[in-house]
């Protein structure tokens, strides 16, 4: 399965990078918190943004919760709370 991956603002800049084709191993279900946990064992800086508790997931353009499971193809992104003013 391969996902295409997408990172904005704050999560962007520690990651180093705004997208990452991304092939998940094995032939089971993902939920975004799974993919989340697999991303973050890159490194201290892909963990500390993507398991902060508040970071927000998109799948194929549409905020969802993190237990929505991921398809062959699907768009994923990853972005920090907004807040306005």
């Amino acid at each position: 399965m391969i996902l295409q991956l997408r990172f904005f603002a704050r999560i962007r800049e520690a990651v180093g990078c705004d997208t990452l084709r991304l092939e998940l191993p094995g032939d089971r279900e993902w939920s975004i918190e799974a993919v989340a946990a697999l991303l973050a064992e890159r490194g201290p800086q892909w963990s500390a943004e993507l398991m902060r508790p508040n970071t927000l997931s998109a799948l194929n353009q549409a905020v969802c919760d993190r237990d929505q499971t991921v398809s062959d193809g699907d768009e994923l992104a990853f972005f920090p709370p907004v807040t306005g003013g």
